[in-house]
């Protein structure tokens, strides 16, 4: 089996949706402009620094959905989708992943943003699987700002690929995985695949994709 694993901000999106949901849930008065502010960009700096503590993460990111209920929450994603991630969907994105669906390859969505986030990019993008933080319920089914599982952040990514290899039967040596990356987080996946590709990389990952003599990808400028 191919597998044709994408991680998804800065990979297949030119943004971060995790971080461009929180503006827009700042545009539209559901957080406080000043503190949701600073909080959200010293969040988004220390992933980028490869610090970031993915459980206060997600409990920030998620508490303004809580707080608003599902019908709210949905409402709102909506309009997010078509004012914010459609425009930035790309056709070399698109075409990249119908590529490997051209192939016959397994195409999955492997990220680190939580699954209200993106459930409905990857839908966006023709992909029907998807691993991405699962957020644990309540009673009445609802979302608690915990994180349910494992999260699929740095090797968390690894353990959910082989979860999912193991209710598929499979074993990694059953697999052919490419990994399509912009982060050095993504570092332990791109090791496991046999073909990671270093896509729009940051530095450090364009640096040690060059050392390795890995394929780098430029989707975007």
């Amino acid at each position: 089996m191919n597998l044709a694993l994408f991680d998804l901000d800065h990979t297949l999106l030119p943004i971060d949706s995790d971080y461009a949901w929180g503006e827009f849930s700042q545009r539209i008065g559901w957080t406080d402009p000043v503190v949701f502010k600073a909080r959200n960009d010293q969040f988004f700096a220390d992933y980028q620094a490869g610090v970031l503590d993915i459980h206060d993460y997600v409990r920030f990111a998620t508490e303004a959905v809580r707080l608003r209920g599902a019908a709210q929450a949905e409402k709102a994603h909506e309009q997010f989708m078509q004012e914010v991630v459609l425009p930035q969907i790309r056709p070399q994105a698109i075409d990249l992943v119908r590529h490997h669906q051209a192939a016959g390859d397994h195409v999955m969505i492997v990220t680190a943003t939580n699954e209200f986030v993106t459930r409905p990019i990857a839908k966006a993008f023709g992909v029907t699987e998807l691993i991405a933080v699962e957020l644990a319920r309540d009673a009445q089914g609802w979302i608690t700002g915990e994180i349910a599982g494992t999260p699929s952040f740095k090797a968390g990514k690894v353990a959910r690929v082989d979860s999912w290899l193991q209710a598929h039967q499979k074993t990694w040596q059953d697999v052919h995985i490419t990994f399509y990356s912009d982060s050095l987080n993504d570092l332990p996946l791109l090791e496991k695949a046999q073909t990671p590709v270093a896509t729009n990389p940051d530095a450090r990952l364009r640096q040690l994709a060059t050392d390795r003599g890995w394929r780098i990808l430029q989707l975007f400028l």
